[in-house]
């Protein structure tokens, strides 16, 4: 199974991806990067809001495609409907949206829907909080699918709903949802909506997008589960590797990352742990495990030249090294504030630089510098209300929302 072309000339030419779109969740690579000239200097008169639209409470994230805006919410004054909408880039207007029922019942945090939309080919994706998988067309909202996979797929949904971003794989989209007795992952066909394979076994759903990777010229998917971490072949079959790791109320949040033929993933309760894949086996196994100094939760790692940066439970962000574990430094919540749940959304900006955008869960909007060697921080603004969902990065600016609206931000652009 090849990738598409698209996704080849995004990773080998990066300056095809200047002033690129924000597709999914993590952006155009999925890898948590964006190539942009930002500058080192806020303007006295600080960030320019260009727009801001009204909104109703969820953890969606937002995603940016061919001059529109997408995201999703649970109407206040309805609670028993999730909700996607659609906003014009330039101007903020809605363009359309399209509800859905849904019953939350005893859901923990049950503001509204967790995952971002996966925008692919004029195509929209998504996956409710209950388990609700669609398709809508990204023009303008017209119903091509939709399924209620916890019922039809037999996956219960884990104690703070499903939240994992569909993940697009050629001519099916991936969902992590959890089937039993098969099916960590689904994978339904584009056009329809229709299963067509699933793989690995690890009881429900955890709520970490699974990751594509090539190892020993093969693809296959890395999915973390609630106990086990599990390399998975494309299209079905046993799992090709797998490493225990069973987190406590199955909260495995963060997607995995692979980087020198390493996965990486980091638990709130459980603490870190880095899985060697072995060349020429198509085996893995621990290569270290830090439970008590490296604890991430939602926030995803960022990496750049063998160090990987965390926002930790207790320390707050933290640079650390890939192959050993080793700290190089905390930043003692400078970047945001201590607390029971401490988050902020981390992407490059000038990954060649070290430069990263974070949106921090008090709202701030903060341009840093990530080093081995000590924390650098350039400007922050107040952008936004608190927040837990991921932003999107476009044409120089800045894309968030809270539970009440969406703001459009033009970032500082140092060629000005």
């Amino acid at each position: 199974m090849k990738f598409k072309v698209v996704l080849i000339l995004l990773q080998l030419c990066p300056s095809f991806v200047l002033g690129e779109d924000w597709p999914t969740w993590r952006g155009a690579k999925g890898d948590g990067s964006w190539q942009a000239t930002v500058s080192r200097v806020l303007p006295d008169q600080g960030l320019s809001m260009k727009w801001k639209a009204n909104l109703e409470p969820g953890y969606s994230g937002v995603t940016v495609s061919k001059g529109k805006v997408y995201t999703m919410d649970r109407p206040s004054g309805d609670r028993e409907t999730e909700r996607v909408l659609c906003f014009d880039a330039e101007t903020g207007e809605r363009i359309w949206d399209f509800s859905f029922p849904v019953r939350y019942g005893s859901l923990e945090y049950g503001k509204g829907p967790r995952a971002s939309l996966c925008l692919v080919d004029g195509f929209a994706y998504g996956l409710g909080a209950m388990g609700h998988a669609f398709c809508l067309e990204a023009k303008t909202g017209e119903m091509v699918w939709f399924r209620n996979l916890a019922e039809e797929e037999n996956c219960k949904p884990p104690i703070w709903g499903f939240a994992a971003t569909p993940l697009s794989l050629d001519d099916e989209i991936l969902y992590h949802v959890g089937a039993q007795p098969l099916g960590a992952v689904v994978a339904l066909r584009k056009r329809d909506g229709e299963t067509t394979w699933k793989v690995g076994k690890d009881g429900m759903a955890g709520y970490a997008s699974p990751l594509l990777l090539k190892a020993d010229g093969q693809t296959q998917l890395v999915c973390w589960g609630p106990n086990k971490v599990m390399g998975l072949p494309v299209g079905g079959g046993r799992e090709l590797w797998s490493v225990p790791y069973e987190v406590k109320y199955g909260v495995s949040i963060a997607q995995p990352l692979y980087r020198e033929g390493i996965v990486l993933v980091c638990g709130y309760w459980n603490g870190s742990r880095a899985i060697r894949l072995k060349p020429g086996t198509g085996d893995a196994d621990l290569l270290w495990s830090e439970e008590d100094r490296l604890r991430g939760l939602m926030s995803q790692p960022l990496y750049r030249e063998g160090v990987c940066y965390l926002l930790d439970r207790t320390h707050g962000l933290t640079a650390f090294e890939l192959k050993t574990g080793k700290i190089l430094w905390r930043d003692r919540h400078q970047l945001t504030e201590a607390g029971r749940n401490p988050h902020c959304s981390l992407v490059w900006s000038d990954l060649k630089r070290g430069d990263a955008l974070a949106l921090n869960a008090e709202g701030e909007l903060v341009f840093l510098n990530l080093n081995p060697r000590h924390y650098q921080e350039y400007w922050r603004e107040q952008v936004v209300g608190k927040t837990w969902a991921h932003p999107a990065f476009s044409k120089k600016s800045a894309y968030v929302r809270d539970d009440r609206q969406l703001i459009r931000w033009e970032l500082p652009d140092e060629r000005d």
